[in-house]
């Protein structure tokens, strides 16, 4: 028996963004892998790919995540540290 019920249909007033086919859809029509979601509205679902276009470029540009130290782990003990 699964551990997890695999759901079907879509609850009404959940949105995706379908990446394969490029659509909106009320609910999850295509498979988690394919799709962007759950969005509170239709509008909100369309414009997933441009969510996406600027949470990456927030991401890229971040000097949290772009430290200047050669790749290695901040701090006393961190992985990658020299002994």
């Amino acid at each position: 028996m699964a551990l997890f019920k695999r759901r079907t249909v879509g609850k009404p007033g959940e949105w995706y963004y379908c990446l394969r086919h490029q659509t909106v859809e009320e609910g999850p029509e295509c498979r988690a892998a394919d799709r962007f979601g759950p969005y509170a509205t239709r509008e909100e679902a369309a414009h997933a790919m441009e969510t996406a276009r600027e949470r990456n470029l927030e991401w890229e540009t971040d000097p949290k995540w772009h430290d200047m130290d050669g790749g290695r782990a901040k701090g006393k003990g961190g992985a990658g540290e020299d002994a």
